[in-house]
């Protein structure tokens, strides 16, 4: 007994050496540097110092305490949240003095369906910031389309929904079906070349994009960028008629128009006949209204206009009419007599000035005109004797030479 208990006294290791020693096997192992952990979170204790929560398994088999400490709570792509499932990088640590150890984390995402929320809403976001689904950009539907493309599975319900829709509202209606799968992972590519199609033949003027309802995992596809992308892409407006009770998708989005059941949006494309009928009758009813009160105001100007002519007396207009169209004749000729009498009066005097003024006359008078050398002499000084000079009288002309000058 004693040598038992002495063996054992000399085999033994204190608290210290095993806690060293474990510390020392956890945190030199390279797999525990950097481990990733998924779990859910059951508690969660936000400290000055940091967050402090604990990760289990789902149904409570196993749990990890694990500390992100204050400088790295920034960094965090989401706060761990008591219930959510969760995938966390950290490293293994082992405190000595309490003898427990716990996961450092470094950086906290979201696991299962919090992954896929959050890949949609960084997509949506960037979408968004791309003008992807602002409302400048979405097109008008045609009032009265030629022919629907539909993109949709020909072995869903919804294409038979669609059919029995437009058979109903616009018999008349041309359809054209590219197939496509619409769920699961091959759906994004295979709607995303039914939608290329499309553009390829060029006939259609609309776009249907269509689905039945289904769980969030079969809708999935639908928010897919490869779907979206085509969309924006098409050169025809797009309308989506996808049966699902949530947020919008983000097909719902960038389509030009979108209704929550395939039902919906072949009534939102196509115009009901019946509808056409009753706005045609409704349109004539509204012309009659309006010829019939356009005519009614009609009569009621030549009404008025024929009382008018009632009041006034038409041949004592004409009447009054002549007697000034005579008066102004007078007028005019007595104007006219009066200055032709003026202007013979003025002729008369300028016949009086003419003759007073006519050479000739002053020459029958007894006057004549000398020149000399052609130029009429008006000094008898400068008409030395022998000068030759010519006389002009009343009657015919005479030749004489100066003699002599006083």
């Amino acid at each position: 007994m004693d040598q038992l208990a002495k063996t054992t006294t000399e085999l033994a290791i204190g608290v210290a050496g095993l806690t060293d020693y474990l510390k020392l096997l956890l945190e030199e192992d390279a797999h525990l540097h950097k481990v990733w952990v998924v779990g859910e979170v059951s508690s969660a204790n936000h400290h000055r110092q940091g967050c402090f929560f604990t990760l289990q398994e789902p149904d409570g088999s196993a749990a990890i305490s694990c500390v992100v400490w204050k400088s790295q709570l920034p960094r965090l792509t989401t706060a761990p949240k008591v219930g959510e499932q969760v995938t966390v990088l950290g490293q293994i640590r082992l405190y000595p003095k309490r003898g427990t150890y716990q996961l450092t984390v470094w950086q906290v995402l979201p696991a299962g369906e919090g992954l896929q929320a959050l890949r949609y809403r960084r997509l949506r976001a960037r979408l968004a910031a791309e003008g992807l689904f602002d409302e400048d950009r979405k097109r008008p539907l045609p009032a009265y389309p030629r022919m629907l493309a539909v993109v949709t599975s020909i072995q869903a319900a919804a294409w038979g929904d669609i059919q029995r829709t437009l058979v109903q509202r616009s018999p008349g209606l041309r359809v054209l079906l590219s197939p496509a799968v619409v769920q699961g992972p091959q759906a994004p590519a295979s709607i995303a070349k039914a939608i290329a199609r499309v553009d390829r033949d060029g006939r259609a003027d609309v776009l249907m994009l269509a689905r039945g309802g289904g769980a969030v995992e079969d809708l999935a596809c639908f928010d897919d960028e490869r779907v979206v992308m085509a969309i924006a892409a098409s050169p025809i407006p797009v309308v989506t008629g996808i049966g699902h009770q949530r947020d919008e998708s983000l097909a719902d989005l960038v389509a030009d128009a979108c209704a929550h059941t395939p039902t919906a949006a072949a009534e939102m494309i196509t115009p009901s006949l019946d509808e056409l009928y009753q706005e045609q009758v409704n349109y004539l009813q509204r012309a009659g209204q309006v010829v019939a009160r356009r005519l009614q105001h009609a009569q009621a100007q030549v009404q008025s206009l024929r009382t008018r002519l009632q009041r006034q007396r038409v041949d004592r207009q004409l009447t009054q009419h002549q007697k000034s169209l005579v008066w102004q004749k007078q007028q005019l000729i007595s104007a006219i007599n009066q200055r032709l009498q003026h202007q013979q009066h003025q002729h008369q005097l300028l016949q009086e000035i003419l003759v007073t003024l006519d050479p000739q006359a002053v020459l029958k008078r007894g006057y004549a005109i000398v020149k000399t050398a052609g130029e009429i002499a008006t000094d008898a000084n400068q008409l030395p004797p022998g000068t030759e000079l010519e006389i002009q009288l009343g009657k015919g002309k005479v030749k004489a030479t100066v003699s002599a000058n006083r």
